[in-house]
């Protein structure tokens, strides 16, 4: 097959690229770490592959049972695949299998280790409260990230914060349990859990706001993709005023419970106003609004 119409975002691909490097710095820190504890190899390699290989190969359905999704038909969902199937047509892509989470949220995600196995989702609430037009649009966006690729690394950062976390864990419990003890051999052990945990703390920061300065810019590269695939800016931005309207409807306990995919999602569940924005998973609104709205003139000439 050609290669796909969605414009490739050089910017997005660079900041991937550097994001990649930094998390196998982070992994080799992790395992240094645990050796330091005195975890065998064996361990440390069954640790580190075993949490690679879950977030990797199976965060679609973890995604999907997160978001109380399910893979639907075009019998089932005709309204849905028929816009999909078109914009997989315009971008010149192969199709991705296509979900619907049973939510009120209204919101879209695309997961997937890669675009072979992908998996666009919109909730029930952005179906009910979207036009075609402005459906389009954000599946439009959804494409994109799966055009660009930046799903996996997303994935893969998340489960470096993971690791750290059980890591830190591992030597807090081990600083509890030997607190009670005496001896020089048995303060340097305490000790040494002690700065374990704070490494792993550290580690999680990094991966963290790695993790959230990628997003916020992959965001920005698949709203101007989505955008210029379908040709209109001004709708995307509608459908983005729109959905992030209809997001403070919705009680705040519901969106609680959906915030762990905010990364992953058209518009965050929690739009983290009070917030500092290093700290978010996506650009603000006007940030956004604003870029469209210069693309707007850019197509219009």
């Amino acid at each position: 097959m050609a290669a796909s119409k969605i414009e490739s975002n050089h910017g997005l691909n660079v900041r991937m690229f550097v994001t990649g490097l930094a998390l196998v710095v982070l992994y080799g820190v992790i395992v240094t770490v645990l050796l330091a504890l005195g975890v065998s190899y064996v361990t440390v390699i069954v640790i580190a592959a075993a949490l690679l290989f879950a977030q990797y190969y199976f965060s679609d359905k973890i995604a999907m049972f997160s978001m109380q999704a399910h893979e639907v038909t075009p019998q089932q969902e005709p309204r849905l695949h028929e816009i999909v199937d078109r914009l997989c047509l315009m971008a010149n892509m192969t199709k991705p299998r296509v979900g619907v989470s049973e939510l009120d949220i209204p919101n879209a995600f695309a997961t997937g280790r890669n675009p072979n196995h992908a998996v666009i989702c919109a909730t029930r609430g952005l179906m009910h409260r979207l036009n075609d037009e402005e459906l389009e649009a954000v599946l439009a966006h959804e494409l994109s990230h799966v055009a660009h690729r930046d799903v996996a690394v997303m994935t893969v950062a998340s489960g470096v914060g993971m690791l750290a976390g059980l890591v830190s864990r591992m030597a807090m419990w081990g600083a509890m349990l030997s607190g009670g003890g005496r001896g020089r051999n048995q303060n340097n052990i305490v000790l040494l859990e002690l700065a374990t945990m704070l490494i792993s703390v550290v580690i999680y920061a990094i991966a963290f706001l790695l993790t959230m300065a990628l997003s916020r810019y992959r965001e920005l590269a698949a709203d101007r993709s989505g955008a210029i695939l379908i040709g209109k800016p001004s709708v995307l931005a509608s459908a983005l005023v729109h959905v992030t309207g209809d997001m403070a409807k919705i009680p705040r306990t519901d969106l609680r419970r959906a915030e762990s995919m905010n990364q992953f999602f058209f518009a965050p569940a929690l739009s983290g106003n009070t917030a500092a924005t290093i700290f978010s998973t996506h650009p603000s609104l006007e940030r956004r609004l604003d870029q469209l709205a210069k693309l707007e003139k850019e197509l219009n000439g």
